[in-house]
C-alpha cells in the first residue's frame, strides 16, 4: 500500500499517516452554518474532504466521517429576522439547500451529520467539566474559557497570546478575566433560541459545539480533523483547548488538515465587491456540477485557488474530452501511480494529470475515485442530467433546426448550431444532399 502523507498544521510539516486503529479511521470536518446558500469557498472544503474520505475508504476497511451542521448561531438569528420567518424554518430550508448543492457536485453524505441543537446536553456537560477543573468560569449569565489556564493554548496556530488578541476581533467585556477568554455559553433573549442550563436560559458558543459533537461520535482522541484555513484560529485552537482541558487523557485530533483560501479573479470574495458566487448561482447558469467539482480540484488543496471564468472554461473542456473518451467504456483499474499521487498529501492535480493519458476503462475508474463520471456520456453532451434516452432525439432536433436555418439562408444561425454541437463533442457530417448523420469526436 502506498504511504499516505498529510501536511499536519499542528506540527507544520508533512507526516506519514499512522492510524490510531487501522481497522477504523475516524475523521471530523467542520460543516456549514446554515443561514444562507453555500458559496464556492464552502464547496471547495466539502469537495476536498469528500475526496479524502474516498481515498481513506480505498485504503482502509472502515472509516467514520463526521461533518456537523451548525444550526444555532447569531447569523442564523439575523437571517430569520431579515426574512421574518422562524429560525427553525431557516435552518431546515438552508440545510436542504446545502445537501442538494453538495450532491450536485458529486459529494457523498458523511456517515454522521450531527446538528448542534440536538447535542446541547453534551455541550453543557463539557462546560461543567471545564468549570470543575478551573478552566472556565461563569460571569453575568455567560461562561467563559479561561485561556490563561491552558499552558498549551496556541499550539495549533503557533501564535503567542498577545498576537492572538492583536490579530483577531476580541469582544471587549467587563466580565472577562482576560481579554482572550472566549464564550462557552451565553444568555438568550426571549426571541432567541435557548435552553435551560445551570447558568440560566441561553445557548452555546460556536467552538464548544464541535468539541462536544466530535468527541461524542469519534471518542476523546481521533485521527483527522479537517476544515478551511480560516478556521485555524480561533475556532480550531479553541476546540483543542476545550477538549484537552475537559479530558486530561484526550489528545483530540492527531492530524489537522486545512484547505486553502479561495479568491475570485485575484480578490477576496465578498458581497460588497459583487464577486460573491454561490454553488446555486453556477448551477442555475447551466454549469454542470462535475465541471464545478473539477475546477475546485484543479489546485492542490492547501494552496490558494483563484476562481475565474477561464478556470471554469478549462474545466468544461477537460470534462467534455474525458466524456468523449469514456463513452461506452467499462470500468477498469485504478493505477498504483494514481493512488500514490493521492496519498502524497492529496495531490489531486498530479492524479488528474494521469487521466489525460489513461485508457478509457482506467480513466473511468480513476475519475470515479475523484467523484467524476457519474453520468452517461450521451446525457452529458445533451447537457441535461439523467435524460439519457432522449439524447439522440435532442441532437436530431438540433440538426432539423439547422436545416431550417440553412433553407432560410440564415447561415449565422446554421453555423451557431453546428458550433454548439461541436462544443458538445458532436460533429455533423454534411453532404451535398444535406446533413444526414453525426458522430461523436
Amino acid at each position: 500500500m502506498a504511504e499516505l502523507k498529510f501536511y499536519n498544521t499542528l506540527t507544520r510539516r508533512e507526516e506519514a499517516f499512522v492510524p490510531m486503529d487501522e481497522s477504523h479511521i475516524r475523521v471530523y470536518v467542520c460543516g456549514p452554518t446554515v443561514y444562507d446558500r453555500a458559496h464556492i469557498g464552502n464547496a471547495r472544503s466539502a469537495v476536498v474532504y469528500d475526496v479524502m474520505a474516498r481515498l481513506l475508504r480505498h485504503l482502509y476497511p472502515h472509516v467514520t466521517y463526521v461533518r456537523n451542521i451548525t444550526d444555532v448561531d447569531d447569523k442564523i438569528n439575523k437571517a430569520a429576522q431579515e426574512r421574518q420567518i422562524p429560525i427553525s424554518e431557516v435552518t431546515t430550508e438552508v440545510t436542504e439547500w446545502y445537501h442538494d448543492d453538495m450532491a450536485a457536485l458529486g459529494n457523498k453524505r458523511p456517515d454522521v451529520e450531527p446538528r448542534a441543537t440536538e447535542h446541547i446536553n453534551e455541550m453543557i456537560a463539557m462546560i461543567e467539566a471545564l468549570i470543575a477543573k478551573n478552566h472556565a468560569y461563569a460571569a453575568e449569565g455567560h461562561v467563559l474559557f479561561a485561556v490563561e489556564s491552558d499552558a498549551n493554548y496556541g499550539s495549533l496556530s503557533h501564535r503567542t497570546k498577545e498576537n492572538m488578541i492583536a490579530g483577531s476581533r476580541v469582544e471587549v467585556a467587563p466580565y472577562k478575566r482576560y481579554a482572550g477568554d472566549f464564550v462557552l455559553w451565553k444568555p438568550s433573549k426571549d426571541d432567541e433560541p435557548g435552553w435551560d442550563s445551570p447558568w440560566g436560559y441561553g445557548r452555546p458558543g460556536w467552538h464548544i459545539e464541535c468539541s462536544a459533537m466530535s468527541m461524542k461520535y469519534l471518542g476523546k482522541s481521533f485521527d483527522i480533523h479537517g476544515g478551511g484555513a480560516d478556521l485555524i484560529f480561533p475556532h480550531h485552537e479553541n476546540e483543542i483547548a476545550q477538549a484537552t482541558c475537559a479530558h486530561e487523557d484526550s489528545e483530540y485530533a492527531h492530524y489537522w488538515v486545512h484547505n486553502g483560501f479561495l479568491t475570485v479573479n485575484g480578490e477576496k470574495m465578498s458581497k460588497s465587491l459583487g464577486n460573491f458566487i454561490t454553488v446555486r448561482d453556477l448551477l442555475d447558469k447551466g454549469i454542470k456540477g462535475e465541471v464545478i467539482r473539477y475546477a475546485l480540484l484543479s489546485t492542490q488543496y492547501r494552496k490558494p485557488l483563484d476562481w475565474s471564468d477561464k478556470l471554469l472554461d478549462d474545466a468544461q473542456k477537460a470534462m467534455d474530452g474525458f466524456y468523449r473518451r469514456i463513452d461506452g467504456a467499462k470500468c477498469g483499474e485504478i493505477s498504483a501511480a494514481f493512488i500514490e499521487a493521492l496519498c502524497d498529501d492529496l495531490n489531486v492535480p498530479k492524479a488528474t494529470a494521469m487521466l489525460h493519458t489513461a485508457n478509457p476503462a482506467d480513466l473511468l475508474a480513476m475519475g470515479k475515485m475523484l467523484g467524476l463520471f457519474e453520468q452517461d456520456a450521451r446525457a452529458w453532451f445533451k447537457g441535461e442530467q439523467g435524460d439519457v434516452d432522449n439524447a439522440d432525439d435532442w441532437i436530431d432536433a438540433k440538426i432539423a433546426e439547422r436545416i431550417v436555418a440553412k433553407k432560410a439562408r440564415d447561415f449565422a444561425a446554421s453555423d451557431r448550431i453546428r458550433d454548439e454541437l461541436k462544443a458538445d463533442g458532436i460533429v455533423l457530417e454534411d453532404r451535398p444532399d444535406g446533413t444526414t448523420d453525426w458522430r461523436k469526436t
